[in-house]
């Protein structure tokens, strides 16, 4: 499903919380904040050139639109709909991705998990019952979720500036072009405006609904809106890299600095 739908990737960064790495980060930053506001120098993120205009967006996201209209219906959702509605209602909206999914592989030349994508969505849409069953899963086709954000990643197109769009959450400029690319791809394009909105609508409190255990991680957090941040780039690396991003090269030693401690020792 888009990740545009609100706070959708707020469920895939508070998942990235056992890692603890995205919360590291945020408390790296607030600490170079603080030191660096002493000495009369300002710490600035260069992939978030707009963050006095994100981080109130991060605010009316979170504290306004979530909590007076996302988080409540979404329990009202939760109350309403059983269990097994809700996943299949997910199952269908998910399977409506697989062709831009089918498309992006081959873009990226991974042949492979294009197959898988196309798989996918034949055997869904008709074993599946036009995907409110996810027998491919059951049946060892797992999701591939690729995106032309991801392809244009993949092609050398940088992130651009980073931004927290209202009601959507946080992207970037290459993340926002991605995802009209993708909704307009069969049969997503295909799609009239109420189930589009239906749609987006269904991945929104799906989202919400897995994110209600993580709730109080998130306001533990010295500051959400640089956690979320992290983690958004942090979850888009994995799924670029197919979750072997690269990590940091360490530092080289020079061990002739200790050869030089153990003799002034001796």
């Amino acid at each position: 499903m888009a990740d545009s739908a609100l706070f959708r990737c707020l469920l895939l960064s508070a998942a990235l919380l056992l890692s603890a790495c995205a919360s590291q980060q945020a408390v790296d930053n607030q600490a170079k904040n603080q030191t660096q506001g002493q000495t009369g120098a300002v710490y600035t993120d260069s992939r978030d050139p707009l963050e006095t205009i994100n981080r109130p967006l991060w605010d009316f996201n979170y504290d306004i639109l979530d909590k007076y209209l996302l988080r409540p219906a979404t329990v009202g959702y939760m109350t309403v709909v059983p269990k097994p509605a809700r996943k299949g209602l997910v199952n269908v909206a998910n399977n409506l991705n697989e062709p831009a999914s089918f498309v992006n592989g081959a873009l990226q030349a991974k042949p492979d998990r294009a197959a898988i994508s196309a798989g996918r969505f034949l055997v869904n849409s008709t074993l599946g019952l036009f995907g409110l069953f996810d027998v491919a899963t059951a049946i060892g086709l797992q999701e591939q979720n690729e995106d032309f954000n991801q392809t244009m990643a993949v092609w050398g197109v940088g992130d651009g500036a980073y931004l927290m769009l209202p009601a959507l959450g946080p992207t970037t400029v290459r993340g926002t072009a991605g995802g009209v690319v993708d909704n307009l791809y069969f049969p997503l394009g295909l799609l009239n405006t109420p189930l589009s909105i239906t749609r987006a609508m269904i991945g929104a409190l799906d989202s919400r609904e897995q994110l209600m255990s993580m709730e109080n991680l998130l306001e533990e957090s010295l500051d959400p809106y640089a956690f979320i941040k992290e983690s958004y780039f942090q979850r888009q690396d994995f799924r670029i890299y197919d979750g072997n991003p690269p990590q940091p090269e360490e530092p080289e030693v020079d061990e002739s600095v200790f050869d030089d401690l153990l003799d002034d020792l001796e």
